[in-house]
């Protein structure tokens, strides 16, 4: 009956009503936009560093993986002495580099990747076979396109390329096996994969080098624990957590929270304006049915819930369709945003979370109630008579 009386009362001004759901509708996908921002890219990274599978990552002192050209000597020893630590499981060293390749009157240029293939993480099979020759690499679509190539070909290609000489340096011919998606590299980035040996053999400076070590930690071991260990045992290499990198980006990222946080306050405040605009206008305009109605003996309270009712039904309505509105324009944005130079091709700035939706419709709905309380308890209260005979005047 309550519920009935709320949407009569709010379809008796169709226009405005829809013009308010529409404005809560756009303030709900603001704020749930907001609430993705603030905790998407975070845990975007933490999916990475955990699709990787590995706890720390060791990389030259003072650098971040890959974050410049050093490495470091001794590869062979460095892994073993590694794997001493007990709680050790595995170690995937890795050597960053460059691939070049002819095609016509041009040359191709690549990321290159030596890695172990039994203990790689840094790409996703697509297509073909994984690596299980010294002389096989696998590429990533965007590096086949560029090279005009396809899995199976053998190509010539080298480590080094002199542009002015038209000469290569450490040149060999590779064997594309397959296609790889490359997690931590853009989309547009040209990449290749190819054993760690090969790699470290075509480069006459990088022998027995790598650029960085991916560490598997055994089950129940503190990664930090780890790091500090490692880090003493091998002060050449700074030895960093999934956890320590997460404080890194938190750190880089509270720009973008803050923003979010401002946001999403705006679109709250905003939703309920709007609400509490409605809803006052529309008790205004029914202080004399609310006055028959108290005449009558219906209680104050049930005056109160019917308002509410009116509030919370406008809150919802536009929360359900800001939701779908949200999620649109969040997928609109961050194909904008993912397009940024140096960014992950599968890194996500604004990441669905159900507890987020939930979240932002539970804020509105809170906004629905708080934005009709007012109004409609004042209207309640007036006194009966006096309101019934200034109603009759005018």
């Amino acid at each position: 009956m309550m519920l009935r009386l709320a949407i009569t009362g709010l379809l008796r001004r169709r226009t405005r009503t829809a013009l308010t759901t529409a404005g809560v509708a756009v303030a709900a996908a603001m704020l749930l936009d907001m609430v993705m921002l603030g905790s998407g890219m975070r845990e975007s990274f933490r999916g990475f560093l955990e699709q990787q599978d590995y706890q720390l990552r060791m990389s030259p002192r003072g650098t971040m993986p890959f974050d410049t050209e050093a490495t470091v000597g001794g590869a062979a020893a460095l892994v073993a002495r590694v794997m001493a630590d007990p709680d050790v499981e595995a170690v995937a060293p890795v050597l960053g580099g460059k691939l070049f390749v002819t095609r016509g009157d041009s040359v191709v240029a690549a990321f290159a990747l030596g890695v172990d293939p039994a203990l790689q993480a840094d790409y996703v099979l697509v297509e073909g076979r994984d690596i299980a020759a010294p002389n096989e690499t696998v590429w990533n679509g965007a590096m086949l396109e560029a090279a005009g190539r396809a899995v199976g070909d053998t190509v010539r290609a080298a480590a080094g390329y002199d542009p002015q000489l038209r000469r290569y340096t450490g040149a060999r011919e590779l064997v594309i096996v397959g296609r790889g998606r490359f997690v931590m590299l853009s989309g547009g980035e040209l990449a290749a994969a190819l054993p760690l040996a090969t790699a470290q053999g075509m480069q006459a400076d990088r022998a027995d080098r790598i650029s960085v070590a991916l560490v598997r930690l055994r089950a129940g071991a503190s990664a930090d624990s780890v790091a500090s260990r490692l880090e003493l045992a091998e002060p050449r290499m700074s030895a960093i957590s999934t956890e320590a990198a997460l404080r890194f980006v938190d750190e880089r990222l509270g720009y973008f929270r803050q923003l979010a946080l401002i946001l999403a306050s705006v679109s709250l405040a905003v939703g309920f304006l709007l609400v509490t605009t409605l809803v006052t206008v529309s008790v205004n305009e029914r202080i004399g049915e609310i006055a028959v109605l108290r005449a009558i003996g219906v209680a104050k309270w049930r005056v109160v819930a019917q308002v509410l009712v009116e509030g919370v039904a406008l809150s919802l309505v536009g929360a359900t369709l800001g939701l779908g509105l949200g999620l649109i324009t969040a997928r609109w944005l961050n194909g904008i945003l993912a397009a940024f130079p140096g960014l992950p091709a599968a890194f996500d700035f604004f990441l669905f979370e159900p507890s987020a939706a939930f979240r932002s419709l539970g804020l509105l709905v809170l906004c629905g109630i708080l934005a009709g309380l007012w109004p409609a308890w004042r209207a309640a209260s007036l006194p009966i008579a006096k309101t019934l005979r200034e109603e009759a005047v005018a």
